[in-house]
C-alpha cells in the first residue's frame, strides 16, 4: 500500500518556464562561468550550491578546494538574489493536475511530501505564492539545505519517511522531471521512481535512464496508483 509520494516542486508541481535554467545562466553569466544551457539542464534538481562547485571544478583544472569553495559560494549568492527576486515577482502557478492530483492522495490517505534542490528560503517564496500551506494543501516539505546531501542521495526522501514513521520505502513513491529525481527514488528504495516529461527534460532523455514510468504531466498519476492503494 503506498502511505507517502515525495513530490519535486519546479517542473514536476509547480510549472516551469525555464525560469530557473534563467537565473543559473545569469549567475554564470555575470560570475565568469561558462557553461552551455544544455549543461546547466542536465545539472537541474541538484542540490543548487553543490551545481556551482561542479561547475567551477570544470572550469578550474587546477584549483584548490578551497578556490573552488570560494568561487562557488561568489556564484550562488548571486544566483540566490536572482532566483528570489524572479518567484517574488513572477507569477508562481501549480502544473496543470497538480492540486486534482493532491486533493487525490488526501481522499486515499496518502501523505504528501515536497522535495527540491532549492534552499529552504526560495521553497517558502514559491509556498506562499502559491498558498500551499503545510497541513493544508501538502503534508511535509524537505529541502537540499536541511540534508546531509541533496540529490541523487537518498537523505530528503528518508527525512519525509522518518516524520511519519513510515520505515518501508516499497510504501513510497517518487516523482520528478529529472534525471536525479529518478535516480533519488532508486537510492532510497521506492517501489516507483517516476517522472513527468513536461519538465525540464523532454521524454526520449529520460527514458534513457532507470525509471518505473513516464507520465505526460503529473495528473496521469492517479492511474498508475489506484491498482496500489
Amino acid at each position: 500500500m503506498v502511505k507517502l509520494i515525495v513530490f519535486d516542486i519546479a517542473g514536476t508541481t509547480v510549472r516551469d518556464r525555464d525560469e530557473v535554467l534563467y537565473c543559473f545562466r545569469e549567475a554564470c553569466i555575470q560570475t565568469g562561468i561558462h557553461a552551455t544551457d544544455d549543461r546547466l539542464n542536465a545539472l537541474m534538481g541538484v542540490s543548487k550550491l553543490t551545481v556551482f562547485k561542479m561547475l567551477w571544478e570544470e572550469q578550474l583544472e587546477d584549483a584548490t578546494s578551497e578556490m573552488v569553495d570560494a568561487k562557488a559560494m561568489v556564484s550562488y549568492d548571486l544566483f540566490r538574489e536572482i532566483l528570489e527576486e524572479y518567484y517574488l515577482t513572477q507569477p508562481v502557478v501549480p502544473t496543470d493536475g497538480a492540486l486534482e492530483v493532491f486533493e487525490w492522495c488526501r481522499k486515499n490517505n496518502i501523505k504528501i511530501a515536497l522535495n527540491t534542490g532549492f534552499y529552504r528560503l526560495v521553497t517558502d517564496i514559491i509556498l506562499n505564492r502559491l498558498g500551499w500551506e503545510t497541513g493544508e494543501i501538502i503534508d511535509f516539505v524537505v529541502t537540499s539545505d536541511e540534508v546531509p546531501a541533496g540529490r541523487p542521495a537518498p537523505f530528503m526522501i528518508q527525512a519525509a519517511m522518518a516524520h511519519f514513521g513510515i520505515t518501508d520505502p516499497k510504501e513510497v513513491v517518487k516523482v520528478g522531471d529529472t534525471p536525479v529525481d529518478l535516480a533519488e527514488g532508486r537510492n532510497a528504495g521506492c517501489l516507483l521512481s517516476l517522472a513527468v516529461t513536461n519538465g525540464t527534460h523532454p521524454a526520449a532523455q529520460l527514458a534513457a535512464l532507470d525509471n518505473d514510468g513516464l507520465l505526460s504531466s503529473v495528473s496521469e498519476l492517479t492511474t498508475i496508483l489506484a491498482p496500489l492503494i
